[in-house]
């Protein structure tokens, strides 16, 4: 007997047919406007996907296989990383075998050019099995060959089976060019030497891309993607003109990528990252594709993190985090939500070890190969992802290619204008980050913290710098230097809401002013309504109010508006909440401060603290 088909009586429904509906319930608004995501990444994003939007040749891919777009492997067993950055040998040594019976399977260790001995080495491994943990190093340049010589000797001499060793040497010399101001001398030379170093261990990579980095100081997604594969094509260029087979050099590269909060884009990212990096590598024709592979180590951004309301970087670490495990990516470091303003503290790194093992043994996320594969909307997001990269990746060919951009210093100014852009859309709130620019702890004071310096932290950075430099700056800054101004000034302005008028404008616009003012530290007090304005004033006077603001719509403040600034005189700082038709006569009138979504929070709140003494 046939089987009963369900869907027969259902007719087809087309991507037009689906549009025509969202315009039918916008009722008459603007269907590009409303609909239509216009992305800092230079491309929009559409309110639904349909099956005829996946990319050509998409559903061809597989997990394992070149172009390695759903992954390097049939499997998706991530590592857990975690990196100290610890002098002592010996107290690094305990700390790093503490972490791993805790769970971590790989370890960044931080290593200065003073401790590079040979008693050093076998201090900071002992009763480490390098078979089992994977091992990274970031270690001065001036010391890295004679540091990866004496690594792999101990190695050799403590019987290990030197094929299984995994780990990274993180030598990156245009990293220190663009960050710390150095220019080294014979790259190429230290990089043969490394690669000779290393030749006995296939699974230790010893020169990096570090575009986290870029990802740290602001870069946006395609941004960062797209210099990536710039500045990992400059050291194929350079080795292979210096004799390296594309097959040994390729296979010695490393990615380390940082992540932003942008959920389903950062999984886009990396899964556009390995195919684009795939047909790099195979324009130098290797021998086999296996040397096509990109291995990526992610670690979330630092850019986005903040001092005040710090628990909630444990949120936006932990989506990021995400982002890399579904991506496929082959490690991962979670930074400790406490970084910014201190050493990690063993609870935030336990905190920090732990977001990713949710993600494995709750979550289950490393048992599945791509689980993104086949969504309509991140195959969509990959393929325009991975177009706008490779449009910077050929700008960047075309006009010498990555060191010369560097040297010129093309690449730094460009990435510090995109941090500049998003400090300006934190400013006016078009980009939102949760506790600084909306939604802050009205009661929360810095108790002394203070956010940390950043240093390359090699020791190895000269006092004149040699070249053009990224200043690395977190998006919080601005607001947190605000904040920070208002503690040490010893007082905490009072902001009281006279609400007044149609309940729900009122109530909308209290909450509103409550978190623009509360985002510098004042002390902000609502209300319920007052019947009057004469009650409200007198209520804002017995408060001892430096700030009152007007809260109602916008028909009334016509109304409401005038009498109460005259009211309140000279006695605090009077604010509408809005920007109402009947501005210019408020204005005539004397009132001069207006909060409402188009002004820039931050240079309003600077000028209030000029005028409150502050």
């Amino acid at each position: 007997m046939e089987k009963e088909r369900l869907f027969e009586e259902f007719q087809p429904v087309t991507s037009e047919d689906w549009k025509n509906k969202i315009v039918e319930d916008l009722k008459g608004a603007d269907y590009e406007k409303k609909m239509i995501w216009k992305t800092a990444e230079g491309f929009d994003v559409n309110p639904f996907y349909r099956k005829e939007d996946l990319p050509a040749g998409c559903e061809n891919d597989v997990p394992g296989k070149y172009p390695f777009t759903r992954g390097n492997r049939t499997d998706n067993n991530w590592l857990v990383r975690q990196d100290l950055d610890i002098a002592d040998a010996t107290e690094a040594n305990a700390k790093a075998k503490k972490i791993i019976a805790e769970g971590v399977e790989s370890v960044a260790f931080r290593v200065k050019s003073k401790w590079v001995t040979p008693e050093y080495i076998p201090t900071l491994l002992n009763g480490i099995d390098a078979e089992k943990v994977e091992l990274n190093f970031n270690v001065c340049p001036g010391k890295v060959v004679e540091f990866t010589t004496l690594l792999v000797e101990y190695y050799r001499q403590r019987g290990f089976n030197l094929e299984n060793i995994r780990g990274s040497i993180n030598y990156d010399p245009i990293e220190k060019e663009m960050f710390a101001g150095k220019v080294l001398e014979n790259c190429t030379e230290v990089m043969k030497a490394l690669i000779e170093a290393t030749s006995a261990t296939p699974k230790i990579r010893c020169i990096a891309v570090n575009s986290n980095r870029l990802n740290n100081a602001g870069a946006y997604i395609a941004q960062e993607l797209g210099y990536a594969l710039a500045w990992g094509n400059e050291y194929l260029t350079t080795t292979t003109e210096a004799g390296i087979p594309i097959d040994v050099v390729a296979k010695k590269i490393k990615f380390n990528m940082g992540i932003s909060s942008n959920f389903f884009m950062e999984i886009a990212k990396f899964r556009a990252a390995r195919m684009l990096w795939a047909k790099i590598v195979e324009q130098y024709q290797p021998q086999c594709k296996c040397a096509c592979k990109m291995i990526v180590h992610a670690e979330t951004s630092q850019f986005n993190l903040t001092l005040f309301d710090s628990y909630v970087n444990m949120l936006r670490t932990q989506t990021e985090a995400m982002s890399a495990a579904i991506a496929g990516v082959e490690s991962i470091t979670v930074t400790p939500y406490d970084t910014v303003y201190e050493e990690p503290t063993d609870f935030a790194m336990r905190i920090a070890k732990n977001q990713q093992l949710i993600l494995k043994h709750e979550s289950h996320l490393d048992k599945v190969a791509d689980p993104a594969g086949g969504s309509y909307y991140i195959e969509s997001l990959t393929a325009s992802i991975a177009n706008e990269a490779w449009k910077q990746f050929l700008a960047i060919e075309n006009e010498g290619g990555f060191h010369k951009a560097v040297k010129e210093g093309k690449v730094q100014a460009d990435i510090e204008k995109t941090a500049e852009s998003r400090r300006t859309a934190l400013a006016k709130r078009k980009e939102i980050l949760l506790g600084t620019n909306q939604y802050p702890n009205f009661s929360e004071l810095s108790e002394g913290k203070r956010p940390k310096d950043a240093a390359c932290g090699c020791g190895c950075h000269s006092e004149e710098k040699q070249s053009i430099t990224i200043a690395t700056k977190r998006l919080a800054e601005d607001f947190e230097q605000l904040r920070l101004q208002t503690e040490e000034s010893g007082r905490r302005p009072k902001a009281f809401m006279l609400t007044i008028g149609n309940l729900a404008m009122r109530q909308a616009r209290a909450q509103f002013s409550c978190n623009f003012l509360a985002t510098a530290g004042y002390e902000v007090i609502d209300n319920l309504g007052f019947k009057s304005v004469d009650d409200g004033v007198k209520a804002a006077l017995e408060a001892n109010a430096d700030i009152v603001v007007i809260c109602s719509s916008d028909d009334e403040y016509a109304e409401y508006a005038i009498p109460a600034y005259n009211a309140i005189g000279d006695k605090a700082i009077f604010i509408v909440a809005g920007a109402p038709a009947c501005m210019p006569e408020l204005q005539q009138a004397g009132i001069e401060n207006f909060i409402h979504v188009r002004v820039n929070v931050l240079d309003t709140l600077r000028d209030l603290n000029k005028k409150l003494g502050i």
